[in-house]
């Protein structure tokens, strides 16, 4: 089975001082050993940059240019990116009206399209709101992992 894998799940993965990075890296290895496909979306990865090099004064991390293209490697060596699939769009378009979604939940409602598109129903997240939404996917967080057997 294949997880998509959110950008909190990422910046958590490569920032040791972070207070979930421990738990994080258990449920990553734990679904990696049970033989489970880790992935994530360009739409991610778009995302991992933009906290990278923000300022840390505005929620960022503050990192420069080169330390977040080092970071990025990192993530797209550990992660499958997804490629970008013509019919996200209109999967996309129709769950922004099916779900009524509004202002930032469209970034979700993006990602939800890109796992469909891919057959993808799983999530690893740390937001499991933003996506009950939608039926057609198990969000988890890192300790609903840490929960299955083994």
């Amino acid at each position: 089975m294949a997880f998509l894998t959110d950008t909190g799940i990422l910046l958590r993965l490569l920032e040791r001082s972070d207070p979930q990075h421990a738990v994080v890296r258990q449920a990553v290895r734990k679904l990696r050993t049970r033989g489970e496909h880790l992935v994530t979306a360009p739409q991610n990865a778009a995302e991992f940059w933009n906290v990278c090099t923000r300022p840390a004064a505005r929620g960022g991390l503050g990192l420069s240019v080169a330390e977040a293209n080092h970071r990025l490697r990192l993530v797209e060596r550990l992660f499958q990116v997804l490629p970008e699939a013509p019919a996200a769009y209109a999967t996309w378009r129709h769950l922004l009206v099916a779900h009524g979604i509004m202002g930032v939940q469209v970034h979700d409602a993006r990602l939800v399209a890109l796992m469909k598109v891919h057959g993808i129903t799983h999530i690893l997240t740390l937001n499991l709101a933003d996506f009950a939404r939608f039926p057609s996917v198990t969000a988890m967080t890192p300790v609903d992992v840490l929960a299955l057997p083994p």
